[in-house]
Protein backbone atom coordinates (compact mmCIF):
# COMPACT_ATOMS: atom_id res chain seq x y z
CA UNK A 1 0.00 0.00 0.00
CA UNK A 2 1.29 3.20 -0.73
CA UNK A 3 1.77 6.07 1.53
CA UNK A 4 -0.29 9.56 1.00
CA UNK A 5 1.92 11.09 -1.88
CA UNK A 6 0.64 14.78 -1.12
CA UNK A 7 2.60 14.51 1.89
CA UNK A 8 5.99 12.86 1.04
CA UNK A 9 9.11 13.54 2.41
CA UNK A 10 12.26 11.68 1.25
CA UNK A 11 16.04 12.69 2.79
CA UNK A 12 19.52 12.28 1.18
CA UNK A 13 22.74 13.51 2.71
CA UNK A 14 21.99 17.15 0.87
CA UNK A 15 18.98 17.11 -0.86
CA UNK A 16 15.21 17.02 0.76
CA UNK A 17 12.56 15.90 -1.54
CA UNK A 18 9.05 16.95 -0.71
CA UNK A 19 5.38 16.39 -2.15
CA UNK A 20 4.66 19.13 -4.55
CA UNK A 21 2.29 22.38 -3.08
CA UNK A 22 1.60 25.22 -4.51
CA UNK A 23 4.21 27.25 -2.45
CA UNK A 24 5.96 26.50 -5.19
CA UNK A 25 4.54 27.79 -7.84
CA UNK A 26 6.40 30.87 -7.97
CA UNK A 27 9.85 28.88 -8.10
CA UNK A 28 8.87 26.52 -10.70
CA UNK A 29 7.29 29.06 -13.06
CA UNK A 30 10.50 30.89 -12.24
CA UNK A 31 13.12 28.16 -12.85
CA UNK A 32 11.46 25.91 -15.68
CA UNK A 33 12.95 27.67 -18.31
CA UNK A 34 13.49 27.59 -22.33
CA UNK A 35 17.23 26.40 -21.02
CA UNK A 36 16.08 23.86 -19.09
CA UNK A 37 13.13 22.55 -21.29
CA UNK A 38 15.71 22.49 -24.37
CA UNK A 39 15.92 18.68 -24.25
CA UNK A 40 11.93 18.09 -22.97
CA UNK A 41 9.13 17.38 -24.16
CA UNK A 42 7.01 20.14 -21.81
CA UNK A 43 7.36 23.80 -22.40
CA UNK A 44 8.16 26.51 -20.20
CA UNK A 45 4.95 28.17 -18.97
CA UNK A 46 3.79 31.51 -20.53
CA UNK A 47 2.07 32.44 -17.74
CA UNK A 48 1.88 31.74 -13.89
CA UNK A 49 -1.77 30.58 -14.65
CA UNK A 50 0.04 27.73 -16.78
CA UNK A 51 1.62 26.96 -13.74
CA UNK A 52 -0.46 26.84 -11.43
CA UNK A 53 -2.56 24.30 -13.15
CA UNK A 54 0.18 22.03 -13.43
CA UNK A 55 0.98 22.18 -9.62
CA UNK A 56 -2.17 21.53 -9.29
CA UNK A 57 -2.97 17.98 -11.62
CA UNK A 58 0.25 17.69 -10.27
CA UNK A 59 -1.34 17.47 -6.76
CA UNK A 60 -4.54 15.64 -7.74
CA UNK A 61 -2.20 13.01 -9.29
CA UNK A 62 -0.23 12.80 -6.43
CA UNK A 63 -3.82 12.41 -4.40
CA UNK A 64 -5.11 10.01 -6.77
CA UNK A 65 -1.51 7.60 -6.52
CA UNK A 66 -1.25 7.72 -10.31
CA UNK A 67 1.98 10.01 -10.36
CA UNK A 68 4.41 11.42 -7.70
CA UNK A 69 5.87 14.36 -8.28
CA UNK A 70 8.08 15.80 -5.86
CA UNK A 71 10.35 18.94 -5.36
CA UNK A 72 13.79 18.77 -5.05
CA UNK A 73 15.30 21.25 -2.09
CA UNK A 74 18.76 22.04 -0.51
CA UNK A 75 17.94 20.44 2.57
CA UNK A 76 20.19 22.69 4.80
CA UNK A 77 18.61 26.05 3.28
CA UNK A 78 15.63 24.78 1.71
CA UNK A 79 16.53 26.36 -1.44
CA UNK A 80 14.40 25.58 -4.36
CA UNK A 81 16.20 23.25 -6.91
CA UNK A 82 14.16 21.59 -9.23
CA UNK A 83 11.39 19.07 -9.88
CA UNK A 84 11.21 15.06 -9.80
CA UNK A 85 8.79 12.74 -10.81
CA UNK A 86 7.75 9.38 -11.36
CA UNK A 87 4.98 8.81 -13.31
CA UNK A 88 2.23 5.82 -13.79
CA UNK A 89 2.74 4.17 -10.77
CA UNK A 90 -0.10 1.31 -10.68
CA UNK A 91 1.56 0.55 -14.03
CA UNK A 92 4.50 -2.08 -14.87
CA UNK A 93 6.88 0.30 -16.17
CA UNK A 94 7.07 4.16 -13.99
CA UNK A 95 8.32 6.89 -15.70
CA UNK A 96 11.30 9.14 -14.71
CA UNK A 97 10.92 13.06 -15.37
CA UNK A 98 13.17 15.05 -14.01
CA UNK A 99 14.65 18.68 -14.32
CA UNK A 100 16.91 20.87 -11.71
CA UNK A 101 17.17 24.76 -12.08
CA UNK A 102 20.31 26.24 -14.30
CA UNK A 103 22.15 27.57 -11.58
CA UNK A 104 22.12 23.98 -9.84
CA UNK A 105 23.86 22.13 -12.76
CA UNK A 106 26.71 19.93 -11.94
CA UNK A 107 26.53 19.47 -8.67
CA UNK A 108 25.09 15.96 -8.82
CA UNK A 109 21.69 16.54 -7.79
CA UNK A 110 19.63 14.84 -10.27
CA UNK A 111 21.63 11.60 -9.70
CA UNK A 112 21.23 12.12 -5.78
CA UNK A 113 17.03 12.64 -6.24
CA UNK A 114 16.90 10.01 -9.07
CA UNK A 115 18.46 7.36 -6.77
CA UNK A 116 16.35 8.69 -3.71
CA UNK A 117 12.94 8.43 -5.82
CA UNK A 118 14.33 4.70 -6.93
CA UNK A 119 15.15 3.53 -3.23
CA UNK A 120 11.40 4.49 -2.08
CA UNK A 121 9.83 2.71 -5.40
CA UNK A 122 11.97 -0.56 -4.90
CA UNK A 123 10.16 -0.10 -1.06
CA UNK A 124 6.69 0.59 -2.53
CA UNK A 125 5.85 -0.27 -5.83
CA UNK A 126 5.52 -3.28 -7.97
CA UNK A 127 6.70 -3.13 -10.99
CA UNK A 128 8.81 -4.71 -13.62
CA UNK A 129 11.21 -1.93 -13.90
CA UNK A 130 11.63 1.64 -14.12
CA UNK A 131 11.74 3.91 -17.21
CA UNK A 132 13.48 7.17 -17.98
CA UNK A 133 13.33 8.63 -21.48
CA UNK A 134 16.33 11.50 -22.31
CA UNK A 135 17.41 13.37 -25.12
CA UNK A 136 20.25 11.49 -26.62
CA UNK A 137 22.16 14.66 -26.37
CA UNK A 138 21.80 15.53 -23.01
CA UNK A 139 25.30 13.60 -22.12
CA UNK A 140 24.62 15.15 -18.15
CA UNK A 141 21.48 13.27 -17.99
CA UNK A 142 21.97 10.06 -19.52
CA UNK A 143 24.87 10.08 -17.04
CA UNK A 144 22.05 9.71 -14.30
CA UNK A 145 20.65 5.87 -15.39
CA UNK A 146 23.66 5.04 -16.40
CA UNK A 147 25.15 5.29 -12.78
CA UNK A 148 22.44 2.72 -11.99
CA UNK A 149 23.81 0.19 -14.35
CA UNK A 150 20.67 0.81 -16.84
CA UNK A 151 20.07 -0.13 -20.85
CA UNK A 152 18.74 1.41 -22.94
CA UNK A 153 15.71 -0.17 -24.75
CA UNK A 154 14.46 2.25 -27.20
CA UNK A 155 15.36 5.06 -29.37
CA UNK A 156 12.94 7.43 -31.26
CA UNK A 157 12.46 10.78 -32.55
CA UNK A 158 9.85 13.44 -31.23
CA UNK A 159 9.47 16.96 -31.12
CA UNK A 160 9.37 19.00 -27.64
CA UNK A 161 6.99 21.84 -26.25
CA UNK A 162 8.61 24.25 -28.06
CA UNK A 163 8.78 22.60 -31.01
CA UNK A 164 12.35 21.93 -31.10
CA UNK A 165 13.56 18.05 -32.51
CA UNK A 166 14.49 15.69 -29.83
CA UNK A 167 15.84 12.06 -30.04
CA UNK A 168 14.85 10.22 -27.03
CA UNK A 169 16.14 7.49 -25.56
CA UNK A 170 15.03 5.36 -23.24
CA UNK A 171 16.91 3.76 -20.25
CA UNK A 172 15.24 0.89 -18.50
CA UNK A 173 16.22 0.78 -14.48
CA UNK A 174 16.01 -2.68 -12.70
CA UNK A 175 15.50 -3.20 -9.24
Amino acid sequence: MLPDLTCLTLDTDRLRLESISDAYTDAIFGEFTPTIATYMYPAPAQERTDTEHFVAQAVQHNAQGHDLTLVILDRQTGEFLGCIGLHNLTEPRPVFGIWVKESAHMHGYGREAVRALKRWADRFLDYEYLTYPVDSRNMASRKIPESLGACIVNQYDGTGGMGQPLTLITYRIDR
